[in-house]
């Protein structure tokens, strides 16, 4: 959690996100849009197809 100064976040609280799968919501999220079924629906068949691979489209 940021420090309320504007500090930075420590090292303890920071993670990678590869603890845990890449699910939809997640997929949505990351493009900016909000979650709808039809967009849920999309995430889930590239998420089938690439697996979490597919994240990387959004993200460097």
């Amino acid at each position: 959690m940021p420090e309320p100064d504007g500090g930075t976040t420590p090292d303890s609280v920071l993670h990678t996100g590869a603890e845990h799968p890449v699910d939809p919501v997640d997929l949505v999220m990351l493009s900016g849009r909000e979650p709808t079924p039809e967009l849920l629906e999309k995430a889930r068949l590239a998420l089938e197809k690439e697996g979490a691979a597919a994240v990387e489209r959004y993200l460097p």
